[in-house]
Formats: structure tokens, sequence, C-alpha cells
């Protein structure tokens, strides 16, 4: 059978699979199965079990990811983010629409200490919400905004997505969270400026808080300076300790987690239920992504061997595009997928068939994959399978409604591929830190 055949069987199982309702590990391990059966090439399994212990259970970087996740779990349960989300508030008290620029501020520093967009929403809209709209904001770009705040925890270093796009395309983590780095602060900044702009323009929609709610000014900063230290000694031993070269990302997120339970015992926020709910909940969510990770090894590795990666890449080839057009082409297959996959299935099975393909272009690998994962953002934004959408919609009040959400994420979609653009543009925003830190050039 011929690899075109199977390319797109497989890609057919897959998709009915997928919108059967089946999760997306058992989708990816059943199609790998099927479709090996297929076309008769059986013994291609075994070479995919061998590939699966030695690709992915032994690969060392990936032991960052349930490190990762536990220390967001702490982060979560040390209530560090709430104190200073009131110390913002208050301060951003006199500024039009200073409550949201206070979410923009605080979701970038939970984004650069946790990586998990679940907990980073979950916790900014527990926080946020309810203050944004008793004080008159609007519904739309409130969900909106903590929506997408909230997924900056993917792009911004640590993050789990970049390890596992390090260890899918051969780039190193400390490269990778270089390389994120400046795009994803900048993507936030833009959604502060955005806030800004609608409470220029329209103060009725992000109105400033009373004035009864208002501190004096010593009080405030030495709120800010205590409730703002746990947070930036956890983000230096993370992220310090990685880009000065004196830790591995597995190292630093041991770092990380050692660091925020120590946050959490000195707060007095220690018990041992919530201790044991942490190591359950971080077990859950590494076993979550080990099992989509093992499927689509055994998805990818069969595509590969049965002839379908290969017929995949030569399609691509044959389109006779210049390098941008392709890329620009290759970006909107992420988009359209992230409305049907989440990120790590997108991930697994793109790489193999983009990242040959744009080294043959010349293309900076590095530049390529932060792009691609400034562009994932809006996996989590867009419906109907936006996982943003359903944190949101989960914790909000009733009155406000799905198409609110919805409706509220659009203009941060927008931002999202104008930070995409510049990227473009401006390549150095993602290679100056990486070749400065590590003299690549």
């Amino acid at each position: 059978m011929s690899g075109e055949m199977i390319a797109l069987i497989m890609a057919g199982l897959l998709v009915v699979g997928l919108f059967m309702g089946h999760p997306l590990a058992f989708v990816l391990g059943g199609t790998a199965i099927l479709g090996a059966l297929i076309a008769g090439k059986t013994q291609v399994l075994g070479i995919v079990i061998n590939r699966i212990f030695g690709d992915v259970l032994d690969n060392y970087v990936l032991i960052a990811i349930p490190l990762f996740v536990l220390m967001a779990r702490f982060l979560s349960d040390s209530g560090v983010t709430d104190r200073m989300f009131e110390a913002l508030r208050l301060l951003l008290a006199r500024v039009t629409g200073g409550l949201g620029l206070a979410v923009v501020v605080i979701s970038i520093l939970l984004a650069a200490t946790t990586g998990i967009i679940g907990a980073s929403i979950t916790v900014m809209g527990v926080m946020a919400l309810k203050p944004m709209l008793q004080y008159g904001y609007s519904k739309r770009l409130s969900t909106g905004l903590i929506a997408a705040s909230g997924c900056l925890g993917i792009l911004i270093p640590p993050s789990i997505m970049l390890i596992l796009m390090s260890s899918n395309s051969g780039l190193s983590v400390g490269e990778l969270f270089a390389g994120a780095m400046v795009p994803g602060v900048l993507l936030g900044l833009l959604y502060g400026l955005y806030v800004a702009g609608v409470a220029l323009f329209r103060p009725d929609l992000a109105p400033a808080v009373k004035s009864e709610e208002r501190i004096p000014g010593g009080e405030l900063a030495k709120m800010l300076v205590l409730e703002a230290l746990p947070p930036l000694v956890l983000i230096f031993g993370i992220l310090g300790t990685m880009l000065a070269g004196i830790a591995t990302a597995t190292e630093a997120s041991a770092v990380g987690v050692l660091l925020s339970l120590l946050i959490v015992i000195f707060r007095g926020r220690f018990d041992w239920p919530t201790f044991r709910s942490a190591l359950y909940e971080t077990a859950r969510t590494s076993a979550m992504i080990l099992f989509i990770v093992v499927g689509a090894t055994a998805f990818t590795g069969v595509f590969n061997i049965t002839g379908g990666l290969r017929a995949t890449q030569n399609l691509m080839r044959a389109l006779d595009m210049e390098p941008w057009m392709l890329i620009t082409v290759m970006m909107l297959i992420v988009f359209i997928l992230g409305m049907f996959l989440d990120w790590t299935g997108i991930v697994l099975l793109s790489f193999p068939i983009f990242l040959p393909v744009v080294k043959e272009m010349g293309v900076d690998q590095l530049w390529f994959v932060v792009l691609m994962a400034v562009v994932l953002q809006t996996s989590f934004l867009t419906p109907p399978f936006g996982y943003a959408l359903f944190y949101m919609r989960a914790i909000a009040p009733p009155d406000v409604k799905i198409s609110d959400i919805i409706i509220g994420v659009l203009p941060f979609i927008a931002l999202i591929v104008l930070m995409a653009i510049l990227m473009a543009v401006f390549p150095d925003l993602v290679t100056w830190l990486p070749e400065t830190l590590y003299k690549t050039k």
C-alpha cells in the first residue's frame, strides 16, 4: 500500500476517533495499531514499542513535567497570588482599567512560576472575575482578559509545553526557554496595552476603583514588597539557575518544587490533606500527558515506517512555495488543529512533519518552534474545544454566558496573531536572548 494511502487512512481514522469523543491518547494509539494492520506491517509495532521505551520513558528531560506541575500546585496552595493581586489592585486603583492591568501583571508573574494554564486561569478567575464584575467591568472584557492572560503560563518559561517541544525537536530546554521569554512577556504587554486602550476610549467598560478602596502609599508599598518577594525568589531560583547554566531544566524544576513547598510552609498553609491532594493531582496530570506522548509516539512511529510521513512531507515540498508562504500555511494548519486538539497532540503530530521541511528551507529551527508555541496560544481560546473557555465557564457566575466568553477572547486571538507577525518581521525577538546567553553565534 502506498504511503499516500496510508496517510489518508490514518488521518481519517484519527478524525473519526476524535469526533466520536474518545480520549486523544487512545485515539492515537488505536490508530497506530489499525494503521499497522491495514498496511500489513504488524512487525513495526515491536519497533514502536522499543522507541517508546527508549525515547519517551527513558527521557530524563520529561522528569521536569511532573515537577513543574507539583510546583504549580504548591504555589496555588500557598495563597501568594491572592495577596499579590490584592496589593496590585490597590496600587492601580487610581488608574482607569487598573484592575485589568493588575490581572495582566499577576498572570505574567504566575506564568513564570507555574507553566500550567488550568491553574493560572482558575486562580485568576477566582481572584479577579468577581471584583471586576462588581466594579462595572464588561463581562466580555473580564472573561476574555482572564482566559487569555491565564494561557501565558504555557508560553512564558518554565513551561511544560516548551519542555515537550525540546524533547521532540533536538533543541535544548534552556534555548527554548530563553527564546520564548521575550515573545511571551511582549504578548502579555500587548494584552495590557489593549486593556489600557479600552479604558481610554471606553472607560465605562473598564472603570477605576472607588476612592474608599484606596490605602496610604507607604502601607501599600510595604504590602507590595512583602507579597512580591516569594514569587520573585521562585522565578530567580528556577530561571536564574537554569539560564545562568548552573542547573539543567530538570534540576531547576526540582529547585522550584523545594522553594514552592517552603513558601507554603512559611506562610502557614501546609497541611497533610492538601499535600496529599497536590501529589494526587500531579500524578493524574502527569499520567494524562504521558499517555498522550506514548500514543502520539506510536502514531508517528507507524506513520513514519509505513511511508505516510514521507508522503506528507513530499506533498508539502511539492507546493513549491516561498519559505514564508509555507510557514504561513503551517501556522494556519496549527491554528485549525488547535480548534480540535490540545497542544500536546499538535506538537507530537506536527513536529515530525514540519521540522525536517523547515530545516531543508534553511529556517532557524529555534525561531520556528517558538513561533509555533505562540500560535498554539490560540488552541486554548478557539471554540469548540478551547480549554480556557471551559475553565472560564466553570468559574463564571450564571449570568455570564458562554457567548460572552467566546466574543471576549476574540480580540486576544487577534493580538496573538499580531505577535506572530511581529516575530516574523523581527526574528531577533526570539533569537537575541539565546544568542546572548549561550553565545550560539
